[in-house]
């Protein structure tokens, strides 16, 4: 859940809503149920890959979690329960082995998903040369981290198919949020057949991949920007899948999303600036809260200035993002308060809100709007990196919101005496692959809570990790981020303060500056029914969804 860059999230703290209130597909009876069981809806972005191994963002995560499946799957109250797995053991091994027993459930081409399905689909995310930026997630999983430094072998994973139904997962510490991942796309199986009849082409397509979740994918070539979803007949489930197709469009400009909805051609569209104040008093309005941070991040390893603090300092204090959030985004998104978003997760201890209890001095300061400190630090920073200019490029995406919320932090940033910025917006996939190249000066990013807690974000920012795009490096807060996820695993309190300390860290050194949370203004059809919204992850689900008459 993806970076949006994402997405993919998950305790209680994150939250959940069904969207509208109306009751799920339990209550629907078949005389309620509309002839017509198809949802149309819009996206805003192509849809980049179907191969779980290697998409990063929650679109892409979205779709698969509707075509597919894995151990468990989300309720709409966010809690994990099992899915393909019947039921699961953990072992008296200091809870750290898990033995889940699967049902017999079959793949859209007929063949059985058995445990070594899952085994295959593990080992090939975290062995190096597949290249997936969510390796990272399995640490862990005895030998994950090992294996994705090319010192042990994908075989040595320590998860074992015991019987065609029978998996066994063996881990090396403990990980808290451990079953919340397992409902995460990047842990579900992967028909080895069928990966390697198409290569590197798997995935690139909808004929280049096979199913086993509530529908199927068709009619995407890779690039066309309409596809539909149909019921799969193979889901173990199906009795519960309600709507025969959900038809897709990608809709980058707002005004075109509105007049489409307007003449009933979409069920639900993401409005955004003036459509979105033009809608305000719509009766089929619902804001969709996201754990979802926009952050700037720069380029340190292109650009050697932005090495310099007091640069990177300079150029987030230019930025007003109260006024970003209200005036240019106009659609329920907030002024970032720091990294991790309010609302993801609570402390354990006392319940309060992770976001709220990092609001130290360092945080407030990292994300405030201050023209005048803002010129003070980059004449020192540029005294003190050796310029007296500096031209870069700042990046985004080409949606309507994307290109107005640049040409606002250009105005602000240019303010600065001898900076020029050019800006550069792009289709979201071409964003992307320049992003994980290097191939960008600054870039507006984002990243959506994976699952319900605060390292979903603090990891990505680590030294060595693959979506550490910019490669800023902290010692102590690597340090901190690795005490959470070791020495300080099993103890709640300890390893919040950890968290808390990156945090500060991080805010401290504006190793990347936060713009904003982002929320999203709909419109939905009141007919449509069921849909389950979470905030983090794969953020949505329309297992339970039907048209209403």
């Amino acid at each position: 859940m993806w970076k949006q860059v994402k997405k993919i999230g998950l305790v209680a703290a994150a939250g959940v809503m069904v969207v509208p209130l109306a009751g799920g597909v339990s209550t629907a009876k078949a005389a309620s149920l509309a002839k017509n069981q198809t949802f149309k809806m819009m996206v805003p972005t192509e849809l980049t890959s179907m191969d779980n191994s290697k998409t990063t963002d929650l679109y892409a995560a979205t779709i698969q979690n509707n075509t597919g499946e894995g151990l468990y799957r989300l309720t709409s109250k966010n809690k994990a329960v099992p899915a393909l797995a019947k039921s699961v053991v953990k072992s008296t091994n200091n809870g750290l082995q898990y033995t889940f027993h699967l049902r017999h459930s079959k793949w859209s081409n007929g063949t059985p998903v058995t445990a070594q399905d899952f085994v295959y689909s593990w080992q090939r995310t975290v062995t190096p040369k597949t290249s997936s930026q969510y390796a990272f997630l399995f640490e862990g999983i005895k030998n994950a981290a090992a294996i994705a430094d090319g010192k042990k072998q994908p075989s040595e994973l320590g998860v074992k198919a015991i019987d065609d139904y029978t998996l066994q997962v063996t881990m090396e510490k403990p990980v808290p949020y451990f079953d919340l991942l397992m409902a995460n796309p990047t842990f579900f199986p992967q028909n080895k057949k069928v990966v390697e009849k198409y290569g590197s082409e798997y995935g690139t397509t909808s004929a280049k991949q096979v199913y086993n979740g509530p529908f199927k994918l068709t009619k995407w070539n890779g690039t066309n920007l309409k596809w539909t979803l149909v019921k799969n007949k193979d889901y173990w489930d199906k009795r519960k899948v309600k709507l025969n197709k959900i038809q897709y469009q990608t809709v980058k400009d707002p005004s075109t999303a509105l007049n489409l909805y307007q003449s009933g051609d979409l069920d639900d569209v993401t409005l955004s600036s003036e459509m979105a104040k033009q809608s305000a008093n719509n009766k089929d309005k619902v804001i969709r809260k996201m754990a979802s941070t926009f952050y700037l991040e720069y380029n340190q390893k292109k650009i050697p200035a932005f090495k310099n603090k007091k640069i990177r300092q300079a150029i987030s204090l230019t930025i007003n993002r109260q006024k970003l959030a209200k005036d240019v985004l106009s659609d329920g998104s907030t002024a970032a308060k720091g990294y991790v978003p309010e609302g993801l997760a609570n402390d354990p201890k006392n319940g309060k809100d992770f976001s709220a209890e990092a609001q130290g001095a360092a945080e407030k300061a990292a994300v405030a709007y201050n023209m005048k400190k803002a010129k003070k630090l980059w004449a020192e920073g540029k005294k003190e990196v050796g310029i007296k200019k500096l031209n870069v490029e700042l990046m985004g995406d080409d949606k309507d919101s994307s290109k107005k919320i640049l040409e606002y932090m250009q105005n602000s940033m240019e303010k600065l005496p001898g900076l020029k910025v050019t800006n550069q917006n792009l289709p979201f996939k071409t964003r992307l692959s320049r992003s994980v190249d290097g191939k960008f000066d600054m870039v507006m990013t984002a990243w959506n809570g994976d699952f319900g807690d605060p390292i979903t974000f603090m990891d990505l920012l680590t030294s060595t990790n693959s979506y550490n795009n910019g490669k800023w490096r902290n010692a102590s807060y690597d340090k901190n981020v690795s005490a959470s996820k070791n020495a300080n695993a099993a103890n709640p309190d300890a390893r919040w303060q950890n968290l808390l300390d990156a945090e500060n860290t991080l805010m401290t050194e504006q190793g990347v500056a936060p713009v904003y949370q982002q929320n999203e203004f709909h419109l939905v059809n009141s007919k449509v029914k069921g849909i389950v919204y979470h905030q983090t992850g794969a953020s949505y689900d329309y297992k339970t969804t039907y048209i209403a008459k």
